[in-house]
């Protein structure tokens, strides 16, 4: 088993949008609002495809596995954030379970589960964890190599 390196993701972040997950429940409308928020970033029309393994992609993936791991490891209420920081964009998905540390195992098999931070370190450009207040943060962040999520906090 392999560790998370362990820092804070860029402090002058600009908070995009919070969700509050209890259960499993809410992962479905996660996912789908976070699609709609990061089109609206980078300036998609609402209807337009992007392409298949887009950063739109990529970062629904990777928020999903980090959510999921949260509400089966950690101590709920499970709280994703979705951070801005000029052309870079940073998933922190927080729990109250501070005592565990996370890890991920890069040999494991596919089909055994627990692929869900080795698929962050594949997808983001970093990734990374920390603990704060009562809470374990386990975050990744995104470059968009096609220059489009524009200036910090443009969504409000």
């Amino acid at each position: 088993m392999t560790a998370l390196p362990a820092s804070v993701p860029h402090p002058g972040a600009v908070e995009l949008r919070c969700w509050a997950l209890d259960s499993y429940k809410g992962l479905r409308r996660l996912r789908a609002e976070l699609r709609e928020v990061l089109m609206e970033v980078m300036g998609v029309p609402l209807g337009m495809v992007v392409p298949r393994g887009d950063v739109v992609d990529r970062m629904a993936v990777v928020t999903t596995e980090l959510a999921t791991n949260a509400l089966r490891h950690g101590r709920a209420p499970t709280v994703v954030r979705l951070l801005q920081v000029e052309d870079r964009l940073v998933v922190d998905v927080a729990d109250h379970d501070v005592e565990a540390e996370p890890r991920f195992d890069p040999d494991r098999p596919p089909g055994r589960g627990g692929l869900g931070l080795v698929l962050a370190r594949t997808f983001a450009t970093e990734v990374g964890w920390y603990r704060r207040e009562g809470t374990k943060h386990v975050w990744a962040s995104f470059l968009d190599d096609g220059g489009r999520f524009g200036a910090a906090g443009a969504t409000g």
